[in-house]
């Protein structure tokens, strides 16, 4: 195999997308096909809630993409995927027509209450999923563009670099909470009622946004094995551990890292995109700083620089916040995620998959010593 996107997978990759594409048959397959009394019946708010985790793995992958083989850490990454979701909501917006409360054809309910006029330019040809889909990509790609060609150009890196990451989301939430933006205020956009002509509510469609979120999951992960697996690869993971080496070698380190910050950040939009049609609404408070920095955890307790430990983090954090949350140790959970970070730092600093390769590694080589023939003594 020739293929750019299949040849550099290693065998712990392959197993992790045949179990992800294993997961994207069988999950929708028992919610559909079963009936709800049988006990392998998965039911729709648990397929609704795992596409979540989905589409938050997705974003873990994005960032780990920049931080674990670029040295990016960007506490902003929580922007990119709200306007990939804002996107999304905007083309689900569009497709309620008559149906809203105030039944109007072209203004979404929110504007005919604040008693807009017309519709603001920047809505047009969001009934048009093609329109829509570009829009999911172009927005986060377009800021991330503008965002690294001066933050990079002008040397910025380290902790000053993710200072300015995070005022730029914090920025865009007080941004987004004004009912002048034309994007809902902080009731954010939501009642959606169809998706590409199914209806948002319907086991089915969201059997199909599961089976879809598993699969762009899928093909990110190979988008960025083919890209740290190649001389491209390497050469940002020359930037992350020596970078003033590697600009006097005569790289062009701001190009590279702008390169991969971009494509980053349009996977973060396609994340925020899945992720709104399954939980039903987007609002500003998906740009708060202490998302992104969350999601940074995740990234740290999966194993930072080895992109499936990064989808695992975001699956067992939000599994670990969805059980915690919901009984008494609710308020508490704060407090549990920082001693969980805390925790990993400290005592598994490669993160869950980065200690087990490490572990497995430290085996194998121990494994060939042993193996290696004793040497012949001098005659």
């Amino acid at each position: 195999m020739n293929a750019p996107l299949i040849r550099p997978l290693d065998r712990a990759s392959t197993i992790f997308l045949i179990v992800l594409a294993a997961v994207a048959v069988i999950v929708p397959l028992l919610n559909l096909a079963l009936p709800q009394n049988s006990p392998w019946h998965v039911p729709t708010y648990l397929v609704a809630l795992w596409g979540k985790y989905i589409c938050y793995a997705l974003l873990a992958l994005s960032i780990d993409l920049i931080w674990g083989y670029c040295g990016i850490l960007s506490l902003g990454h929580g922007a990119f995927f709200a306007l990939g979701g804002y996107a999304m909501g905007m083309y689900l917006m569009r497709q309620i027509g008559t149906r809203g409360v105030y039944a109007n054809p072209i203004l979404p309910d929110f504007m005919v209450f604040l008693n807009w006029q017309e519709l603001p330019w920047y809505w047009y040809f969001f009934n048009h999923f093609p329109y829509a889909a570009l829009m999911i990509v172009l927005v986060p790609g377009l800021l991330a563009f503008v965002f690294g060609w001066f933050a990079f150009r002008s040397r910025v890196t380290g902790v000053y670099l993710s200072i300015i990451t995070q005022a730029m989301t914090f920025a865009l939430m007080l941004g987004f909470f004004r009912n002048n933006f034309g994007f809902g205020g902080n009731n954010g956009l939501t009642d959606f009622k169809d998706i590409l002509g199914f209806n948002v509510q319907a086991d089915t469609t969201r059997a199909a946004l599961f089976a879809i979120s598993c699969l762009a999951l899928m093909i990110c992960f190979l988008i960025c094995r083919a890209i740290i697996t190649s001389k491209f690869g390497n050469v940002l993971v020359a930037i992350r551990d020596a970078e003033a080496r590697t600009r006097f070698l005569g790289y062009r380190v701001e190009s590279y890292k702008l390169f991969v910050f971009v494509l980053s950040a349009c996977m973060a939009g396609v994340a925020g995109a899945l992720y709104v049609p399954q939980v039903g609404i987007i609002n500003p408070s998906e740009f708060a700083p202490g998302n992104s920095i969350e999601a940074v955890i995740w990234v740290a307790v999966g194993g930072r620089g080895t992109l499936i430990g990064a989808a695992i983090g975001a699956l067992v954090v939000n599994y670990a916040k969805t059980y915690f949350t919901s009984g008494v140790l609710a308020p508490y959970w704060l407090f549990l995620l920082g001693a969980l970070f805390v925790g990993v730092t400290l005592l598994l600093p490669r993160g869950i998959v980065g200690t087990i390769n490490h572990f497995l590694a430290e085996r194998r080589h121990r494994a060939a010593i042993k193996a290696e023939p004793a040497p012949r003594p001098a005659e």
